[in-house]
C-alpha cells in the first residue's frame, strides 16, 4: 500500500496569485505525435507579489524544450515532471517582463482526454478544470485571466479547419501543405476556458440579429456525415441567445459563437469562450435517431453552455472551491430556460417536477454519504471529483431560493449589480450573495450556511388545529445530520410555501422563512381542519419529516393547485406503501384511476404521476437496505397498477398516438410519453398479450421515441419477440455510435424478470462486443456505468459478483482515463447503508481497490473517502 498522503487543497489557503498574465500568444504546429507549442506571455506582478519570489508554472506530459525572458535565454530554472519553477526574474519579479517557452506534447497518446488529444483523427481540447497544463507550461489557475492571441498550423489536407476561441483575424497558406489561422479573444480569459479544434469538419451556420442590432455568426462543427443531425442544436442556441437578452439582459458579445461535436469527451460539454466543445450525444438529433430525452438534453445543455459566457466566462471563479458560483448559477438558467420552452404553467410544472427527481435521486444520496461537501467545498484533493450533482443541482436549487426570497424582479436586481460590479473578474460565491443583498436591502447573512454546510436539512412539521378557536397552529423543527468534517450545523435559511387547503379555499399561498431551530406560525379564521401543502413548487431542498395521514396525501394528490406538491403526494403513498411491502390499494387505485382519464391534466404530469420513486431514492428511506427485497416490493406494486388499470392503459394507449410528421414540442412529447408508459404498463400486466402490439409499435414506427419505448418494453418484460428486435435494432443502426450506445445501456440496464435474469456473464458478453470501446466514455458508460450504477437490482447480488465486476471495472478504466473511473468508484461509497451480506462485500470490494499500488489521485480520493480514511 502506498504511505505517502494524498495533497490536500484548502479554501482558506487561498492566496492571490505572485505574478499575472496579461497578454497570452500561442502558436501550435499541430502533429499527432509532436505538437510543437510556443507560447509567448507579458508577466506582471500579481496582487500576492513578493519581490525574489519564483515564477512557478505548472505542467503535465510535456517535453520541454526552450525557455527566454525579454528575447534571451534564460538557464536560472528548476524542472520537475509537474512544475517549471524559474527564478533570477528581471528586478527580482518587480518589472514587467515577456516570457517565452517551447514545449512538445503528444495528443494521440492522451487517453485522458483532458488537455490537447485526438478523436477520429481530429484535435480537441478539455482544458476544464486542469487540462491546460498539459498543453503548455502555465499558471493554470482561474484567477489569472488574460487576453489570448492563437495562432493554429497544421497540414491542410489532415486539418482544414482551424477554430479557436474569439474572432478569425487571419488564414494563411504555409509551405509543405501547411495552412495556420490566427483567433483573437479580446475578453480576458482563465486558461480553462482556452480551447482550439481542428480536422475534417463541416458546419451548419446562422446570422442572427442581437437586441442591438448587431450582426452575429454561428457555426455548429460536426463530423460531415452528422450535418444533417444538427438544427435542434442551432434552433436552441437560437432560442438561447434571445431569451438571454430578454431575461436577464445579456448579449453574445463576440462576433461569432461556435459549438463542435465530439464523440470522444468526459463531460456533456464545455462553455470554452465562443468554442464550445460538446459530447455528440447533447448536440446530433433527428426524429430516427434521438428520442425526445435527446432533444430536450440537447436543447438544455446548449442552453447551458452558452449561458455560461456571462455566468462563468464574463465574471469567472476566483478559485475551484467556488465552482459553483458558476455551474449552480448557470443550472438555474438553463432549468428556468427549458421551462419557458414548455410553452405553458403545466409545462414549467413537469420540468420542475423532472428537476426534483434527479436531485433526489442522486444528490440526496450524495449529501448522506462520505463524498458529502457543501456547495462551496472547503478541501478537495482532486478538482475533478468535484463536479458533482451537489455542486450543479444543489447548487441551482440555492440560486433558485434567493429567487423565492426576492421576488423575480428582486432577483433580476442581484444580477444586473453583479455583472456592474463583477464583468472581467474572478470572483467567489460572497460576492454573489452580496450583490443580491445590496441590490434588495436585505440581510442574507445566514442564507450563507447553505454554502458552507453540507447535507440535506431536514423538517419535522406538527399542526394542530383548535376548532373552538378556529386556529390552526404551524410549528416547524430544522435539523441536519453530521457529515464528513462537519458534526453540527447552525439553522438554515429556509423559505417554504404552504398552503392551507380547506373546502372554502379561505387561504392563499404563503411564504414562510424558517430561521431558528423551531418556529411556530399561528392562523386565524380557518373554519375546519385545513389539509397542509408545504414545500409548495420544492420551495427549499429539503427533507420533510410530516406524518401526514394517508387520507391528506390522497386529498392533496387529487386535487392540490400545486402540480409539485400534488405529484409529490402521490409520491409519499407509494413509496410508503412499497417500504411497509404493501400493494396499491382500492382508494389509491381510484385515485390513479381518476388522475389518468382527467381531460384537464396534461399527458406530461400524468406519465410522471404514474412513475414510482426510484430504487435508489427509496433507499435512502430505509436504516439497512437489502435491494432485492425493495426491488420485488417495488415491481409488485407497480404489476399491481398494471393489472387493475389495464383497460385505463390501454385507451391512453390509442388517445395518445401522434400521428403525422414527428415533432419534438412539449405536448407532443408528453403524449408520447404517456402512450409509451401505457405500453409498458400493459406489458408488465400480461406480456404474452401486449407483446405483439409493441413489436408492431417497433416495426412501424417513425421516430426513435417509439421504437426505443417498444424496444425496451419488450426487453424489460421479458417478451420472447425481445431477441429478434434487438438483433434488427443493432442492424439498423450499426452505423450510430449514439443510437448503439442505447442498444448497449438497454441489455445492460436490464432488471430481473420472472425466468429472466441478467446475469454477469451476459454484461461481459457486451463488454466484449466488436462494438465495445472501453477508451470511448460514452460507450462505457452505456455498459459498465449503465449496470453498476443504473441497475441495482441486478448488480447488488449476494453473492458479491457483480462487486467484483466493478472491481475490475474500475481498474481497467483508471489506467485509460481517471475521471471516467472516479465517476464509477462512486457506485459503492453508500456500502454502510446496505445490509449483510452486501455491506461486507462492498467494502471488501472498496479495499480490493484501494489496494492497488498505481491508483489515480482521481479514484484514490473517492475509495479513501468511501472507506473513512
Amino acid at each position: 500500500m502506498k504511505t505517502d498522503l494524498p495533497q490536500s487543497f484548502r479554501r482558506l489557503e487561498y492566496r492571490p496569485p505572485v505574478y499575472t498574465f496579461d497578454q497570452v500568444e500561442l502558436d501550435i504546429a499541430l502533429d499527432p505525435a509532436r505538437t510543437i507549442v510556443k507560447s509567448r506571455i507579458d508577466v506582471l506582478r500579481g496582487k500576492g507579489f513578493v519581490a525574489g519570489t519564483p515564477l512557478v508554472l505548472v505542467g503535465q506530459d510535456l517535453e520541454f524544450v526552450s525557455l527566454r525572458i525579454n528575447g534571451d535565454a534564460h538557464r536560472h530554472f528548476e524542472l520537475t515532471p509537474e512544475t517549471l519553477s524559474i527564478h533570477s526574474l528581471p528586478n527580482e519579479g518587480k518589472d514587467p517582463f515577456v516570457l517565452e517557452i517551447i514545449s512538445i506534447c503528444v495528443p494521440e497518446k492522451n487517453t485522458t482526454l483532458m488537455g490537447l488529444y485526438v478523436s477520429n483523427g481530429n484535435f480537441f481540447t478539455q482544458c476544464e478544470a486542469e487540462g491546460f497544463r498539459k498543453i503548455t507550461y502555465f499558471l493554470d489557475r482561474p484567477d489569472v485571466m488574460a487576453r489570448y492571441r492563437v495562432t493554429l498550423q497544421a497540414r491542410e489536407a489532415q486539418c482544414p479547419v482551424l477554430l479557436s476561441n474569439g474572432n478569425l483575424l487571419k488564414t494563411e497558406k504555409l509551405p509543405n501543405g501547411w495552412h495556420s489561422a490566427t483567433w483573437e479573444d479580446p475578453f480576458p480569459k482563465p486558461s480553462y476556458l482556452f480551447a482550439l479544434v481542428a480536422g475534417k469538419l463541416e458546419c451548419i451556420e446562422e446570422t442572427i440579429t442581437t437586441s442591438s442590432g448587431a450582426k452575429k455568426l454561428l457555426q455548429i462543427w460536426v463530423e460531415p456525415h452528422d450535418l444533417k443531425k444538427t438544427r435542434h442544436a442551432m434552433d436552441s442556441l437560437i432560442a438561447s441567445i434571445h431569451w438571454d437578452e430578454k431575461r436577464f439582459g445579456l448579449e453574445l458579445d463576440l462576433e461569432r459563437f461556435m459549438i463542435v461535436a465530439v464523440s470522444d469527451f468526459n463531460m456533456g460539454a464545455m462553455e470554452n469562450k465562443g468554442l464550445n466543445v460538446f459530447n455528440t450525444k447533447f448536440v446530433l438529433a433527428q426524429p430516427e435517431t434521438a428520442t425526445d430525452a435527446d432533444f430536450a438534453n440537447i436543447e438544455s445543455v446548449v442552453a447551458h453552455e452558452y449561458f455560461h459566457n456571462w455566468t462563468g466566462n464574463r465574471v469567472t471563479c476566483q478559485d475551484w472551491f467556488q465552482l459553483s458560483l458558476k455551474e449552480g448559477l448557470t443550472v438555474f438558467r438553463d432549468q428556468e430556460f427549458s421551462a419557458d420552452q414548455m410553452g405553458s404553467e403545466s409545462g414549467r410544472a413537469v420540468k420542475r417536477i423532472e428537476d426534483v427527481r434527479l436531485l433526489r435521486q442522486m444528490q440526496f444520496p450524495e449529501d448522506a454519504g462520505p463524498m458529502a461537501h457543501p456547495i462551496r467545498p472547503d478541501e478537495y484533493q482532486e478538482i475533478n471529483n468535484f463536479y458533482t450533482v451537489t455542486v450543479y443541482e444543489k447548487g441551482s436549487e440555492v440560486v433558485r431560493m434567493y429567487q423565492t426570497l426576492l421576488g423575480r424582479e428582486g432577483f433580476r436586481k442581484g444580477m444586473d449589480l453583479y455583472f456592474k460590479r463583477h464583468d472581467g473578474q474572478a470572483v467567489t460565491c460572497d460576492d454573489f450573495l452580496a450583490a443580491m443583498a445590496d441590490a434588495n436591502h436585505r440581510d442574507l447573512t445566514q442564507f450563507k450556511n447553505w454554502y458552507s454546510q453540507a447535507g440535506t436539512p431536514r423538517v419535522k412539521v406538527q399542526e394542530h388545529y383548535d376548532a373552538t378557536k378556529k386556529q390552526y397552529q404551524l410549528t416547524l423543527r430544522q435539523s441536519c445530520a453530521p457529515s464528513p468534517g462537519q458534526p453540527d450545523k447552525k439553522p438554515f435559511h429556509i423559505p417554504l410555501k404552504i398552503r392551507l387547503i380547506t373546502s372554502g379555499n379561505e387561504q392563499v399561498e404563503k411564504l414562510l422563512e424558517l430561521t431558528e431551530p423551531e418556529q411556530s406560525w399561528t392562523f386565524d379564521n380557518i373554519s375546519e381542519r385545513p389539509v397542509l401543502s408545504i414545500n409548495r413548487d420544492f420551495s427549499a431542498p429539503i427533507q420533510l419529516e410530516f406524518d401526514q395521514s394517508e387520507a391528506d396525501l390522497l386529498a392533496l394528490f387529487s386535487g392540490d393547485d400545486d402540480p409539485f406538491s400534488r405529484w409529490e403526494a402521490g409520491q409519499k403513498l407509494a413509496m410508503q406503501m412499497i417500504l411497509g411491502n404493501r400493494l396499491p390499494d382500492a382508494k389509491l387505485i381510484e385515485t390513479y384511476r381518476n388522475l389518468l382519464m382527467d381531460p384537464q391534466l396534461d399527458p406530461a404530469f400524468k406519465e410522471l404521476a404514474l412513475t414510482l420513486p426510484a430504487e435508489t431514492y427509496l433507499y435512502e428511506q430505509c436504516k439497512s437496505v437489502d435491494p432485492q427485497q425493495i426491488f420485488t416490493a417495488r415491481r409488485a406494486f407497480r404489476k399491481e397498477i398494471a393489472k387493475q388499470l389495464q383497460l385505463e392503459w390501454a385507451a391512453l394507449y390509442q388517445q395518445n398516438q401522434t400521428p403525422g410528421p414527428f415533432k419534438p414540442d412539449a405536448f407532443s412529447a408528453g403524449k408520447r410519453a404517456l402512450k409509451n408508459l401505457a405500453l409498458s404498463m400493459l406489458l408488465e400486466a400480461d406480456p404474452k398479450t401486449w407483446a405483439p402490439m409493441a413489436v408492431n409499435q417497433y416495426q412501424t414506427a417513425d421516430n426513435m421515441t417509439d421504437r426505443y419505448a417498444a424496444l425496451s418494453a419488450l426487453v424489460i418484460h421479458g417478451a420472447k419477440e425481445a431477441n429478434e428486435c434487438l438483433a434488427d435494432f443493432f442492424n439498423r443502426f450499426a452505423n450510430d455510435a449514439l443510437v448503439i450506445d442505447k442498444w448497449f445501456a438497454l441489455q445492460s440496464s436490464r432488471p430481473p424478470v420472472e425466468g429472466l435474469e441478467l446475469t454477469l456473464s451476459d454484461v461481459k458478453r457486451l463488454r466484449e462486443h466488436p462494438a465495445f470501446k472501453l477508451n470511448n466514455p460514452n460507450r462505457a458508460r452505456s455498459v459498465i456505468h449503465a449496470f453498476c450504477a443504473n441497475n441495482p437490482a441486478s448488480f447488488h447480488q449476494p453473492d458479491g459478483s457483480g462487486y467484483a465486476f466493478w472491481v475490475e471495472s474500475v481498474l481497467a478504466l483508471d489506467a485509460i482515463n481517471p475521471q471516467v473511473a472516479a465517476r464509477l468508484a462512486r457506485a459503492l461509497d453508500r456500502w454502510r447503508l446496505f445490509a449483510e451480506p452486501y455491506q461486507s462485500k462492498m467494502k471488501a470490494a472498496l479495499e480490493q481497490v484501494a489496494a492497488c499500488q498505481t491508483l489515480s489521485p482521481d479514484v484514490r480520493e473517492v475509495i479513501g473517502k468511501a472507506l473513512g480514511n
